[in-house]
């Protein structure tokens, strides 16, 4: 399974000692996926502090969601995320961020999905950011732009030219959300969207901006339980 393999993690022998996150339809339904829900997914995976924190997974969560299309769930989670610590203009941004990476129809709308949360939480319409622009690691930009040189721009120049100008030059050295976490946001969408070729390179790129092994790996382990674990097992 690689760098993404995990543990097969075990259900909780007694699932009353949980905390009852699932909601009852899931009960009702399936019980064993409720227990799951409660002891799996949020009593182990989202307790694996010691890797990545709460405010990271659900970074990574939002980002697995809006890439794979799942609108239905981004309103719990865009909230959990601000009680997380999210800011609601990292929020913003990593929408922003999605938007190149899974499409713009899924960051609309996922935009409008945040609107309501940030309406019902009387938080106010977010500003763009005025800040200095992020200084990406110049070894690191170097090797990028010789790969786009040598493997897009000879049969899409017009795509290697906004790979340079829109993409690296603007987006990823926008303030309002740090390089680390746009690492983070980009590799769960290309896990939940099932688009391994670019993971190698950002996955390098994410240790180039801060994370480290283990982290970046946390970071492909967390979507197994959303997108699924064929997604997450490159």
């Amino acid at each position: 399974a690689g760098l993404f393999g995990c543990a097969l993690l075990t259900t909780a022998t007694a699932a009353s000692a949980q905390e009852r996150i699932a909601p009852d339809s899931v009960y009702r339904v399936s019980p064993v996926m409720g227990q799951n829900t409660d002891s799996v997914l949020f009593g182990q995976m989202w307790k694996r502090d010691h890797l990545l924190a709460k405010r990271d997974r659900s970074l990574i969560t939002i980002a697995a969601l809006i890439a794979s299309g799942k609108s239905d769930q981004l309103s719990g989670h865009i909230a959990r995320g601000l009680d997380n610590g999210l800011k609601p203009a990292e929020i913003g941004e990593a929408i922003n961020q999605l938007a190149y990476y899974s499409g713009w129809p899924n960051a609309v709308s996922a935009a409008e999905v945040a609107n309501r949360v940030f309406e019902q939480r009387g938080i106010a319409p977010v500003q763009n950011s005025a800040g200095a622009r992020v200084t990406l690691d110049p070894k690191a930009e170097a090797a990028r732009q010789r790969t786009v040189a040598e493997t897009t721009a000879p049969f899409a120049p017009g795509l290697a030219e906004f790979t340079n100008s829109a993409l690296f030059g603007d987006l990823w050295r926008r303030p309002d959300l740090a390089p680390r976490d746009r690492s983070l946001v980009t590799v769960a969408a290309l896990i939940a969207m099932g688009q391994p070729e670019q993971l190698s390179f950002h996955l390098n790129y994410a240790m180039d901006n801060g994370l480290t092994r283990e982290q970046a790996g946390e970071g492909g382990t967390h979507p197994a339980l959303y997108p699924g674990f064929p997604r997450a097992n490159f």
